[in-house]
């Protein structure tokens, strides 16, 4: 199989899987759809904040995971073929790209998806371990840190796209990895320009809030 052929089957089965969405396991479940409450969003902070802890993890779980598959699925595909180590290394990370835009613009949702967090989580631990363990550990410590959960998350992309400059052949794993952090500042625009004006939520107001509220 040449290489124009796996790029096209690469960004098909990535887009598929991304757009297979752990909200949408919660919804069948609780019978709530998260995008209509709350912020409004599919992702897992915001299944915790309508549902609760238990929902929000498995989200997570799901969204993490599905990254991690994709991945390590192709992984083990590409051992036996033909192909160099940078041709390996750039079509690991367009899997990674086709899952996160699959879980942003799921065509089964009309294109209206989460914003890749925690997909991104999981495609960073299934390129390297460290490098997730890395991004996720100091995703945490910021958002504990600032409280707010945005730049964790812009932090998270910087040693994904700091991982792709210094530590990968080739120049497509780094165009691909400031090309979805470019995206995820896109997805982000409306916490940004909230941020900026100083009503950007905390945490620890959504987690007091989420207190306050009867547990679902």
């Amino acid at each position: 199989m040449n290489l124009w052929i796996w790029l096209l089957f690469v960004s098909i089965c990535g887009y598929a899987i991304g757009s297979l969405h752990g909200s949408k396991i919660a919804q069948w479940l609780s019978g709530v759809n998260v995008k209509e409450q709350g912020v409004k969003n599919s992702g897992a902070s915001n299944a915790t904040i309508v549902l609760g802890w238990k929902y929000g993890a498995l989200v997570a779980l799901i969204d993490i995971g599905k990254g991690i598959l994709a991945v390590l699925l192709l992984h083990y595909f590409l051992q036996s073929s033909s192909f160099s180590s940078e041709q390996i290394i750039s079509l690991l990370f367009l899997m990674g790209a086709a899952v996160v835009i699959g879980h942003n613009y799921p065509v089964w949702m009309k294109f209206d998806g989460g914003k890749g967090t925690a997909s991104i989580i999981g495609i960073m631990f299934a390129l390297d371990w460290q490098m997730g363990l890395l991004g996720l550990s100091l995703l945490v410590i910021t958002t504990l840190l600032t409280d707010y959960l945005l730049i964790g998350v812009l932090v998270l992309y910087l040693v994904f796209c700091s991982y792709a400059l210094w530590f990968t052949e080739g120049i497509w794993p780094s165009v691909i990895a400031i090309a979805l952090f470019l995206l995820a500042i896109w997805k982000h625009i409306e916490n940004v320009q909230r941020l900026n004006a100083g009503s950007e939520p905390r945490l620890s107001s959504v987690i007091k809030k989420r207190k306050a509220t009867p547990s679902k």
